[in-house]
């Protein structure tokens, strides 16, 4: 039976992906890795690469052909914001002893405050 062997990058091991015919289409492809691993639709994409010719498929009608080696990745779904994250730390001086809130949320604040 003709099958496609794929491996997430983050692992060691191919997996194997059957199916009918000389080709899978990369929409199925995914369909079938998304399934098997309990990925939903929402939370992530896949970004599929030949193994060989690191070439990326982009196109969900492309034919993969059977016997082929792919790298998958899963990519953050596309159109979502991300929420940047900011912590505030409170910390008392010794020597005023009040607290003051410290925000480091970038890098250019640090270096526009700090290296003057």
């Amino acid at each position: 039976m003709p099958c496609v062997h794929c491996k997430f990058s983050s692992l060691l091991h191919y997996d194997t992906v059957t199916f009918s015919g000389l080709h899978i289409s990369l929409g199925d492809l995914k369909c079938q890795i998304m399934g098997r691993q309990k990925l939903k639709v929402t939370n992530c994409e896949l970004q599929i690469t030949n193994a060989q010719t690191r070439e990326e498929y982009t196109d969900d009608n492309t034919l993969i052909p059977k016997n082929s080696l792919v790298i998958v990745r899963r990519v953050p779904v596309r159109g979502v914001k991300t929420t940047s994250k900011t912590r505030v730390i409170t910390r008392t001086e010794p020597v005023s002893g009040t607290p003051k809130a410290v925000c480091k949320n970038t890098t250019s604040h640090f270096f526009s405050t700090h290296c003057t």
